[in-house]
């Protein structure tokens, strides 16, 4: 597997993070760890997922769609619906 640069990382957890805080009014840290410790997140590190072409709302999509779904996979943005 190859690891997304740390700065894309980063940038995505950011912005990620802040949706998730601001939806659900989860702390700073209680969203960075729903966020990180999910598939959506574990994917996302992997450049080979192509993740990085997606916006942070796209992969915050993703992340509910995993928390609904159990699986990241059924979101529309990788169905392709």
């Amino acid at each position: 597997m190859k690891r997304l640069e740390p700065e894309i990382i980063d940038y995505y957890n950011a912005e990620v993070v802040k949706m998730i805080s601001e939806k659900y009014g989860y702390s700073y840290m209680d969203a960075l760890r729903q966020f990180v410790s999910s598939k959506t997140h574990e994917m996302l590190e992997n450049e080979e997922c192509g993740f990085a072409s997606f916006g942070a709302g796209a992969v915050f999509e993703i992340w509910e769609t995993e928390k609904v779904t159990g699986d990241p996979r059924q979101s529309v943005y990788i169905r392709g619906e």
